[in-house]
């Protein structure tokens, strides 16, 4: 568990276009990552 503030492990995944994209590209701006579970899964 990341603690509030804390830096983010680098990793990659895919854009809305389908293009990878690593969170390294954002150093230095500021970035909200926001995880929320798979459409149609409990919870």
């Amino acid at each position: 568990m990341l603690e509030e503030g804390s830096l983010a492990p680098d990793f990659e995944l895919l854009n809305d276009e389908g293009q990878p994209t690593q969170l390294a590209s954002f150093r230095g701006r500021r970035v909200i990552l926001y995880f929320f579970p798979k459409a149609m899964t409990s919870g």
